[in-house]
């Protein structure tokens, strides 16, 4: 695949975190059989989209992201945001690892933690705003994540949910508008305001 088909920095980054070399690049990244395809430019979700016009409105000074599994998010997020300080949060360690390498390849402004979104450990305020795209459908206790992540923030939480049932055994919740609306609010959100895209509901929680 040529080169310009990737989010070129990131995927740079991962190959040379990867393989534990600054001077590799994409093409020895494919030889070596990484998996690449994660940092296809031409495949940004819709959802993830309207999220990255969101942000773009909001303009944030820095932005943690809880729950980044593959980067179906993080990495459209760090294209088109290439000055913005990012902290990413998965539970999951090979995935967290995974992250781990774009920074360990050069990627200076982003940092990773393994955490769960239900236990953060960061203070009050910490972050400008704060991302959580398909993570509460997947918590036990949705509610303490989100409070967790109201918490964390200074201004604002973007999320995405399902709005329709699916077959996936890893979704354990689906959340109406109104579920939506009073946990934000229960969390100490300000103001909510929800839309929808494409059997997802976004949900732009005012701190």
């Amino acid at each position: 695949m040529p080169a310009e088909r990737y989010y070129p920095e990131l995927a740079q980054a991962f190959v040379r975190g990867r393989l534990a070399n600054q001077q590799a690049g994409i093409a020895d990244g494919e030889r070596a059989g990484l998996a690449l395809h994660n940092f296809k430019c031409d495949k940004a979700l819709e959802r993830v989209q309207r999220v990255l016009g969101i942000l773009r409105g909001i303009a944030p000074e820095n932005l943690l992201d809880v729950g980044s599994g593959r980067g179906a998010f993080l990495w459209p997020l760090l294209a088109a945001f290439p000055e913005l300080p990012v902290i990413s949060i998965d539970r999951n360690a090979q995935r967290a690892a995974e992250i781990d390498a774009v920074r360990i390849g050069g990627v200076k402004r982003l940092a990773v933690c393994r955490m769960d979104a239900q236990h953060m450990g960061f203070a009050g305020r910490s972050f400008d705003v704060v991302t959580m795209l398909e993570v509460l459908e997947h918590m036990p206790d949705p509610r303490a994540a989100l409070r967790n992540a109201v918490s964390a923030a200074r201004r604002f939480v973007i999320l995405s949910v399902p709005s329709t049932p699916d077959r996936n055994p890893e979704h354990l919740h689906l959340f109406s508008i109104q579920d939506l609306q009073h946990m934000a609010l229960d969390a100490g959100a300000a103001r909510v305001s929800l839309e929808h895209v494409l059997n997802h509901r976004i949900a732009v929680v005012r701190r």
